[in-house]
């Protein structure tokens, strides 16, 4: 029984990323806007990141911006003075947002809101040091980054799909394996998972780490995409916000909720929060309370039943 559930399982997360992939590469033909499909993009991918952490361990960080513009920093600093291809410099961005979040573990020693205000505290840090005047030569300063050389907007729409999809792999994994049991047990009570052996410091590390990684590789494509950018495009507490909407709106702790989340959600703001966005507002605020009070385990609980796995 528990092998045909993981079977279906698999075919479903199959699925999943199928359909984005085979959307994402045939939209741009459909649709002439391939900047918006890649903010888009970039939005999924940001939910899910996010939704490693916050569906699947119960942390939510109100500064997962910061992880993302250190990417996109750390990634045009390693264009402008190395000579690495830029898929590597992404990496490298990737990697330099681990690094942050490696240092930040201590947090992870917080709980509830404490935790979510400090990780907002965390990202101002490293937005106002980024911004700083004084450090003009080496960041910019408030004057932000160029890296037009590298400029290639096919390239770029790629890799942030190749992000998006292994993201969502990531997800998948931890929505069916026994690792992600482990963490979903974690969740619900930490200190009787602790009890039984499981290591809660560890496994809260681990997602912390991935979640940070996804969001560096995110922002390091971001940055690629853009070429020129400033600290207050990659530092924005909307980012934050709009990552956190779009995954509680679908569903945390899935894998198809953060993705109908953000794909419901920015569509709508694309439709009318750019030209009419005082409707815009009023729309959204009321999606978001109705929420909150009828559908707290998002969209996907709709479809929550003791027949369907909602995935």
């Amino acid at each position: 029984m528990r092998d045909a559930s993981h079977l279906r399982r698999q075919r479903a997360a199959a699925i999943v990323l199928a359909l984005l992939g085979v959307s994402f590469l045939l939209l741009p033909h459909l649709y002439s806007n391939q900047s918006l499909l890649f903010t888009l993009m970039t939005y999924i991918a940001l939910a899910q990141g996010l939704n490693l952490l916050y569906g699947f361990t119960g942390y939510l960080p109100f500064g997962y911006v910061g992880f993302f513009g250190c990417g996109a920093y750390a990634t045009s600093l390693l264009v402008l003075h190395t000579q690495w291809p830029v898929l590597l410099c992404v990496a490298g961005g990737g990697a330099a947002a681990a690094l942050v979040a490696l240092l930040l573990g201590p947090l992870l020693r917080l709980s509830g809101a404490y935790f979510s205000i400090a990780s907002l505290a965390a990202s101002q840090i490293l937005y106002y040091t980024v911004s700083n005047p004084n450090l003009s030569d080496l960041t910019g300063g408030p004057y932000g980054l160029k890296i037009e050389q590298v400029y290639a907007p096919d390239a770029s729409y790629l890799s942030m799909l190749a992000v998006l999809l292994a993201v969502c792999a990531l997800a998948a994994f931890f929505r069916a394996s026994r690792f992600g049991m482990k963490l979903r047990a974690m969740k619900q009570d930490p200190v009787s998972a602790a009890m039984v052996g499981l290591d809660v410091v560890r496994l809260r590390l681990v997602v912390w780490l991935l979640s940070a990684l996804v969001a560096g590789l995110i922002g390091g494509v971001y940055a690629w995409n853009l070429s020129v950018f400033y600290p207050d495009a990659v530092f924005s507490l909307q980012i934050s916000v709009f990552a956190i909407v779009f995954a509680l709106f679908g569903g945390v702790g899935t894998v198809l909720g953060p993705v109908l989340g953000a794909a419901l959600l920015y569509t709508l703001y694309a439709v009318i929060g750019v030209s009419t966005p005082q409707y815009f507002q009023l729309v959204y605020g009321g999606l978001i309370v109705s929420l909150v009070l009828f559908l707290p385990g998002g969209v996907l609980s709709l479809f929550t039943s003791p027949g369907i796995d909602v995935f």
